[in-house]
């Protein structure tokens, strides 16, 4: 199996390339510069790969949820890169991705590890979903949803649950604080990798699920990008 994958849904920009289980990735935390990196780190890891792009069998993308403008890139250049080599691609979503980050914690012994990812969403929200892990597959426990970080619930699943994500840090803090307990412990600073799309989308290419370039859409959450100036003044004023 053998898999280009990208993520640039956040402020880090990752590229990898995987062949038969093994990984090769570039990160870097590099806010405006994805477009100019994402292409060359994807030649550059197949040539270290010796891979030629023909001998692909797919190329994976994270959707989203996420910055628009990064969302909308990795969409494009894996839709671009799929249909110039006639191969399917596999979305996988940015918060799963996020969700297979090292826990902050030691995992617990014969369960599965419950992981809340929240990435900021900027506005006073968060990105948001709950998942189980078990070795490299995650399992989604709630829907993915943007909300504020006082409407985030846990699913009624025995702990020990981790958070990752920016979301933690956005608003002070106010996610970790307010479901400390039931949360173990908590990595605010993870982001979601190409190498954790690259294992997803390879399980789900394994079950079926890799579908045609152009049926690939980003997954925004918020229908709402942008502030009125109303809405705007009301933030300032602290309402």
């Amino acid at each position: 199996m053998r898999l280009l994958a990208f993520e640039t849904a956040t402020e880090a920009c990752s590229v990898a390339v995987y062949v038969d289980g093994a990984v090769r990735e570039r990160f870097e935390v590099a806010p405006r510069r994805h477009a100019e990196l994402a292409l060359p780190w994807a030649e550059a890891l197949l040539a270290e790969a010796g891979l030629a792009r023909a001998q692909l069998d797919a190329v994976a993308v994270g959707r989203g949820p996420g910055a628009f403008t990064g969302v909308r890139l990795a969409i494009a250049v894996a839709q671009g890169i799929a249909l110039a080599l006639d191969r399917p691609l596999v979305p996988v979503s940015t918060l799963a991705a996020l969700a297979l980050h090292p826990l902050p914690g030691p995992p617990p012994a014969g369960a599965p590890a419950h992981v809340l990812a929240a990435m900021d969403a900027r506005m006073g929200e968060v990105y948001a979903g709950a998942f189980a892990l078990a070795g490299d597959e995650v399992h989604p426990l709630s829907p993915e949803r943007v909300m504020p970080p006082d409407a985030v619930t846990l699913p009624d699943r025995p702990g020990p649950w981790y958070g990752l994500g920016t979301g933690f840090a956005a608003a002070n803090g106010a996610l970790a604080t307010r479901l400390a307990p039931p949360l173990a412990a908590v990595d605010a600073a993870a982001l979601p990798h190409a190498a954790a799309v690259a294992r997803l989308a390879a399980q789900a290419y394994a079950r079926g699920e890799a579908v045609a370039p152009e049926r690939v859409e980003p997954a925004y959450l918020r229908d709402q990008v942008a502030l009125t100036l109303a809405e705007q003044e009301a933030l300032r004023a602290g309402h």
